[in-house]
């Protein structure tokens, strides 16, 4: 059963991949996961295609991509497994979702390009980045709330965030702020759409998560005991 709980922030569990395949409900597990990612991806490409700039990741992917030659999907999902194998230093796991994460995201996010038509007026590439930020939002809580683990980027700040013992959100922020800087350098879209996806995600998907969190009670059969509730990260 989804958690709907209003403003009460919703109980995550960082279950490692074993737990993650005995903890109950699985199969609606992976269908919300994937429902997630797919609306992840379509709405990176929403943001693309609107004219308006990109997610902060996106811009990057975007130059790699038009430097090399290759769709903007591609890149994403080579930079995610450069990205994983930065985590064994790191000593993070690698859940389903991880996995899941790194490659259908970069998938959802080409064929959204190809479906999605370019923005040709301000009006139209206003709606695609204003629908594009609340997609993104609503469709990584959803991802979030199957609990089946973090994706690479998210991974890598939390663990770059326990190794060097400062807090996840400044960790965040330095790392973003270099992916942003070295994507606009390389020629990447970089625009007014990138603020405001900086600006709104997080609220967003606070406000979707209480609504579509599976909460996990029980793990190979077992019951687990209540931890105390804690904020989740705000990307996928």
């Amino acid at each position: 059963m989804l958690r709907a709980r209003g403003a009460v922030p919703a109980r995550l569990d960082n279950l490692a991949l074993r737990d993650q395949l005995g903890v109950d409900r699985l199969p609606l597990r992976l269908l919300q996961m994937m429902a997630g990612l797919t609306g992840f991806g379509v709405s990176l490409a929403m943001l693309l295609q609107s004219g308006l700039g990109g997610a902060p990741w996106d811009v990057l992917h975007a130059a790699i991509a038009d430097r090399l030659g290759l769709t903007v999907g591609t890149v994403s999902i080579a930079v995610s497994f450069v990205l994983l194998l930065l985590w064994a230093p790191l000593r993070e796991q690698v859940g389903i979702g991880t996995v899941a994460n790194s490659i259908w995201v970069g998938v959802s996010i080409d064929l959204g390009m190809l479906v999605l038509p370019e923005a040709r007026t301000l009006l139209l590439a206003l709606l695609m980045m204003i629908a594009g930020v609340a997609l993104n939002g609503v469709s990584g809580a959803i991802y979030i709330g199957a609990q089946l683990s973090a994706g690479p980027r998210d991974g890598l700040m939390t663990g770059l965030g326990r190794v060097l013992r400062r807090p996840v959100g400044p960790v965040r922020i330095v790392l973003e702020v270099i992916v942003l800087v070295s994507g606009w350098a390389l020629g990447g879209p970089l625009g007014v759409g990138t603020v405001v996806y900086a600006i709104a995600l997080g609220p967003v998907i606070q406000w979707t998560l209480p609504y579509v969190t599976i909460a996990v009670s029980t793990v190979h059969g077992r019951e687990i005991s209540e931890p105390s509730p804690r904020s989740p990260q705000a990307r996928p």
